[in-house]
C-alpha cells in the first residue's frame, strides 16, 4: 500500500490483457469489403510478367486477370482497379490506344465484366500516361508542356469508351484542372449516368511511385510536378477537394496513403462522400523488401500499415495485398 492508496486508479492496460479483450475494444477494424485490388493487364504476352520491384505482383495476361478477379471476389474484396499496359508500338503522342474501343484496358474491362458481372466493382484508371510515348498524363503543347484543356477532351473520350466496355467506376488520375466535371458530363451525355467517378482528388508528386513506373511500362521523360501536388502542401488538397465535389465526384481519393495520413484525416473529416486511399507501389515495395531481409515481420507490418490508413479515415483502401489480406481477415 502506497501513500496514494489504489494509485494508479486508471489502468488502461486492463483493456489490453488478452487477445480477446483487445479485439473486443478495438476502435478500428479491417474488413475485406474495405479493400480494392489494383491489377495490371499487359497486351501481347502469353504468361504473366513479374514486376521486379513489387515481389508477388505481375503484369497479367487477359486469362490470368480474369482468374485474379475471381479470386478477389471469392476472398470478399470489394473491387478491382484495372490498369492497361499496351504494346510499345501502339504508344503515340495522343495516347490513342487509351480511347480505342479495342485497346487493352477496354478489352480487359469486358473480360472481367464477363467473368464476375456486377458482383465485383470494376474500376478503371482513366489517364493517358500508359498510352503516350512521352509518358505524361496528357497531350503536350508545342512547347512540350501538358495542355490541360486539350487533355480534358481526351479524358472525355476515355470515359465514354471505358463506360461502353462496362466499367462501374472510372478513376481519373491525371490531376488536370476540371477533369471530374468534364468526365461527369461526358458520361451523362452518353447514357452512362450510373457510372461513378472516383476522383483522384489528392495526388502528390511522390518518389514512392517508382515501382509503378515499371508495372505500367512507363515512357515518362521528365517529371509531373507541374500537375501533381507538391508534398509540402495540405491546404491545397482541401481546395482540390472542394472543386472535385462541386464538379460531381461520387468518391474521393488520397494518394499515396502512408506518407499522407494527416491529409487523409483532413479530407475524411471534411466530406460526406466515401473516401479512398491508395497504398502505392513504393509503400508495398518497402515492406516487402524489409521483410525479405528479415528486418520486420511482414504480415504484422502489412496489417499495421493498412489499419493506420483505415484509422486515418479511409473507407476504401487500394492495396496490392487486397486478396491476400482479405483471406486472412
Amino acid at each position: 500500500m502506497t501513500a496514494y492508496g489504489s494509485f494508479p486508479g486508471a489502468r488502461p492496460r486492463r483493456l489490453r490483457t488478452t487477445p480477446a479483450m483487445r479485439r473486443m475494444v478495438a476502435e478500428t477494424r479491417l474488413h475485406p469489403a474495405d479493400l480494392i485490388l489494383p491489377a495490371f493487364v499487359r497486351e501481347g504476352i502469353s504468361e504473366p510478367v513479374p514486376i521486379s520491384a513489387m515481389p508477388g505482383v505481375v503484369q497479367h495476361t487477359r486469362d490470368t486477370l480474369r482468374k485474379a478477379a475471381v479470386e478477389a471476389l471469392e476472398a470478399g474484396v470489394a473491387g478491382i482497379m484495372l490498369f492497361g499496359v499496351p504494346e510499345d508500338a501502339k504508344k503515340d503522342a495522343a495516347g490513342t490506344a487509351g480511347t480505342d474501343p479495342d485497346g487493352i484496358l477496354q478489352v480487359a474491362i469486358r473480360d472481367v465484366k464477363a467473368e464476375v458481372g456486377d458482383e465485383l466493382v470494376i474500376m478503371s484508371d482513366l489517364c493517358l500516361d500508359e498510352y503516350t510515348d512521352h509518358g505524361h498524363c496528357g497531350v503536350l503543347d508545342a512547347e512540350g508542356r501538358v495542355d490541360n484543356d486539350a487533355t480534358l477532351e481526351r479524358y472525355a473520350e476515355m470515359a465514354q469508351v471505358q463506360a461502353d466496355a462496362g466499367v462501374h467506376v472510372v478513376g481519373p488520375s491525371g490531376m488536370m484542372d476540371g477533369q471530374v466535371g468534364v468526365i461527369r458530363d461526358a458520361l451523362d451525355q452518353t447514357g452512362h449516368e450510373d457510372v461513378s467517378v472516383l476522383a483522384y482528388t489528392v495526388k502528390y508528386s511522390s518518389a514512392f511511385y517508382g515501382p509503378f513506373r515499371e508495372a505500367v511500362g512507363s515512357s515518362l521523360r521528365g517529371d509531373r510536378k507541374t500537375y501533381q501536388q507538391d508534398p509540402a502542401n495540405l491546404r491545397e488538397s482541401l481546395r482540390e477537394l472542394a472543386l472535385d465535389l462541386a464538379e460531381g465526384a461520387d468518391m474521393v481519393m488520397v494518394k499515396p496513403a502512408g506518407p499522407y495520413l494527416d491529409v487523409l484525416a483532413k479530407v475524411a473529416d471534411a466530406v460526406d462522400v466515401p473516401v479512398a486511399a491508395y497504398q502505392i507501389s513504393g509503400e508495398y515495395a518497402m515492406i516487402e523488401a524489409a521483410a525479405e531481409k528479415g528486418w520486420i515481420d511482414r504480415d504484422r507490418a502489412i496489417l499495421e500499415a493498412l489499419t493506420g490508413i483505415r484509422r486515418a479515415g479511409a473507407q476504401m483502401i487500394l492495396t496490392y495485398w487486397a486478396t491476400e489480406v482479405a483471406r486472412t481477415l
